[in-house]
């Protein structure tokens, strides 16, 4: 098969919708647009959250207090558990080695780790943060819990 040689499927091209040609293409008339009024005028856009001069709902809702989403930061995080399944040979772990090992995204410096699986081996083990049952299993195998 050639590039020149590929069809669409049956029903995914269709034409282009002809509106104002008559009552008989079924958009005739108003165009799809109903009756009168702001909406069937060429050119006309409400806003988001107009109501028509009524007071609008978000201006109604009392807006207090202070939100987080905006100036947090998300670490990448990584459980005991996967740490357990890099290369016997690996002794040292770091953000590089994570990242060449696929568990966290390239360019990504810091990381959290969480306890959530079982850790035999001890791992010289640095990042930026550690969960409490991350570092208590880490220093159980034997291993130590680095933060930088």
């Amino acid at each position: 098969m050639k590039l020149h040689e590929l069809k669409n499927v049956p029903g995914a091209v269709h034409r282009k919708k002809r509106v104002g040609c008559g009552e008989g293409g079924g958009h005739g008339k108003t165009s799809g647009r109903g009756g009168k009024g702001q909406t069937a005028r060429s050119g006309s856009s409400i806003r988001p959250g107009f109501e028509g001069g009524q007071m609008p709902l978000y201006r109604k809702l009392p807006h207090r207090g202070f939100n987080n989403y905006n100036h947090r930061t998300e670490l990448p995080v990584v459980n005991i558990g996967e740490l357990a399944s890099l290369d016997e040979k690996i002794t040292e772990v770091n953000a590089d080695v994570l990242a060449k090992s696929g568990l966290i995204r390239n360019g990504e410096s810091t990381v959290k780790v969480l306890g959530d699986g079982e850790i035999t081996r001890a791992l010289k083990i640095t990042a930026a943060k550690f969960s409490a049952s991350a570092k208590e299993k880490i220093e159980k195998a034997g291993g130590q819990a680095i933060v930088g």
